[in-house]
């Protein structure tokens, strides 16, 4: 049963990756809104999340690179946090719309849990189910 979860919750993770990385790639202007000031060149880090959300994405699915897609899954999603802290306390409106705190709160406090499903769904940890498998 546990094998079954962490499966679908594999393919939900990699479809969201995916489709997230599509969007960093085809429509930049809401990602480049949050961007924070001091990120360099942010149209080339915001071209290059979204490859590395795709490739990620694709790792998932492919056994052999599941581990290293988790673990660099669950770092891009540590890094990309900032991204998220700015567009919440800077009240930044995305196609002229902003967003209140009931989804700011919630999107910065399951930040850790989204790192979590990473490494999960891609069997890179086991806690707080079980032991590994190697």
């Amino acid at each position: 049963m546990k094998d079954g979860i962490r499966t679908a919750l594999r393919w939900l993770l990699a479809l969201a990756y995916g489709y997230a990385g599509y969007l960093h790639l085809v429509r930049p202007a809401p990602f480049l809104a949050i961007t924070p000031p001091w990120v360099p060149q942010p149209e080339s880090v915001i071209a290059a999340t979204g490859v590395a959300e795709l490739l990620g994405a694709i790792g998932l699915m492919i056994p052999v690179t599941r581990n290293a897609a988790g673990w660099g899954l669950a770092l891009y999603a540590l890094c990309v946090w900032p991204a998220n802290i700015h567009h919440a306390f800077a009240n930044i409106a995305i196609g002229g719309e902003t967003l209140s705190w009931w989804y700011h709160g919630p999107r910065l406090a399951l930040q850790p849990v989204i790192i979590w499903w990473a490494l999960w769904a891609s069997g890179a940890v086991a806690w707080p189910f079980g032991v590994r498998k190697p």
